[in-house]
Order: structure tokens, then C-alpha cells, then sequence
């Protein structure tokens, strides 16, 4: 287990409520934040159901005794605990390595706060700087979605699984397309804007604006990032 991201973990579970309901991420920062908080339910230290946002996320709860809720049961969290791919100065994030971007972004919308659990490797200037942009797409549109976004400069790749031949389908069924800039990303809005708006692109995987608090985890420990109009 790598010491920054326990870390950033210990960091967000400071922060979620002894009752109420949360939304749980998926990747492996947020894999060691589960055992983590089912260790305090277990303890009696917490009474927290979770909505998790993918079928990794849900295996996670079962795997740690934590409770499960919906967003039909619960449709406003108190917060959701999820880890990024990128995250830039002003908290704009890219998310959906693990190909789950399309209902993280849903529980993350249904939250009072989202907050990410990273480590310092996750921080860039711009995004789009480490990783390739993930997009999820209606496959009935894949053609036409990638010719579209060919026509923007970038670069589109559809994601192959592995031990599986052909693409990678998502929880939701739809394929993910990883998009190649020519250059980082000057304006996360605009892009994620400009992508959303072609027909068969379900979501993308920029969550600009959205993050409310970024625990950064170390080797030593660990430092907080927040919005500017939320203090530092």
C-alpha cells in the first residue's frame, strides 16, 4: 500500500459525518478510503450508507460491510469521496481512467461537496498534460462521434479491453474513447462544452469546477487544495 495515498485516504475520512449518506469512487486511493471507513463502521464509529458509482465501487461496500443506499433513496449526499486522474490549480479534474466517468459524475453532481484523494503525482498545471481524456460514447454514434471529434484537432482512440477481445464496454454499456490534445487543455469549460454538445457523447471525463477539496497524500502526510471562493 503506498504510504501518500493511505495517506490522502485517512485525510478524506476525517472529513465525512458520523450519520447521513455519501457517494463512494472508484480507483485505488479510493479502494483504501473503503476498508478504511468500513473499519469505523465496524468499530460502531460511523453509521454511513453509501451510493457507489460503479460496479468497482459497489463490490468495495459489500466487500467492507458498508451499507448501501441509491440516489432514488437518497438523492442529495453529503459528500462523495473520489480520487482523479489530473487535477490542475483550480481544482479542474480528469477522471475516468477506470472508465467509470458517466456515474461518478452523477453522484458527484448529487453531492453537497466532492472530495478527491490523490496523490502529488495526480497534480499538473493543465489537464491533459499526463493522460488521455476519456469521453463515453453511445456506440450506435461511435463513427460519427469520432469523426466529429477528429474534426476538432484531437485525437480520438477507442479503449481495447484486456483478456477480452474488443472494446472496452462500460457499466452503462457504452464505449470510451480516450482523446489525444494536441496541447493541454486552456479552458476545461468550454471543452468539456464543445464535446458534450456532440450527439452520442454521454459525458466527459473533465469535471471542471466541481471539486471542493483535494487531500494530497505524501510519504510524510498529507496537504489540502480548495477552491478559491471556498477559502484556503
Amino acid at each position: 500500500m503506498s504510504n501518500a495515498k493511505k495517506n490522502a485516504a485517512e485525510g478524506a475520512l476525517e472529513a465525512v459525518p458520523i450519520d447521513g449518506a455519501i457517494g463512494l469512487g472508484s480507483g485505488s486511493t479510493v479502494a483504501i478510503f473503503a476498508k478504511l471507513l468500513g473499519d469505523r463502521i465496524a468499530n460502531g464509529g460511523s453509521h454511513i450508507a453509501v451510493v457507489p458509482s460503479s460496479f468497482q465501487a459497489y463490490q468495495l461496500a459489500i466487500r467492507y460491510n458498508i451499507p448501501l443506499t441509491n440516489l432514488d433513496i437518497t438523492p442529495e449526499l453529503d459528500l462523495t469521496v473520489d480520487g482523479a486522474d489530473e487535477v490542475d490549480k483550480e481544482l479542474n479534474l480528469t477522471k475516468g481512467g477506470g472508465g467509470a466517468l458517466f456515474q461518478e459524475k452523477i453522484v458527484a453532481t448529487a453531492s453537497k461537496r466532492l472530495v478527491i484523494i490523490v496523490d502529488e503525482s495526480k497534480l499538473v498545471d493543465r489537464l491533459g498534460s499526463r493522460f488521455l481524456i476519456p469521453v463515453e460514447v453511445f456506440p450506435f454514434s461511435l463513427g460519427m462521434v469520432t469523426r466529429k471529434i477528429r474534426a476538432m484537432d484531437i485525437e480520438p482512440v477507442l479503449r481495447e479491453a484486456q483478456r477480452k477481445m474488443g472494446p472496452v464496454v462500460t457499466d452503462n454499456g457504452n464505449f470510451i474513447l480516450d482523446l489525444k490534445f494536441p496541447e493541454p487543455i486552456s479552458d476545461p469549460f468550454e471543452t468539456a462544452r464543445d464535446l458534450k454538445m456532440i450527439p452520442g457523447v454521454i459525458e466527459t471525463g473533465i469535471f471542471p469546477g466541481m471539486a471542493d477539496i483535494v487531500y494530497v497524500g505524501t510519504d510524510e502526510g498529507r496537504y489540502t487544495l480548495q477552491r478559491q471562493d471556498q477559502g484556503q
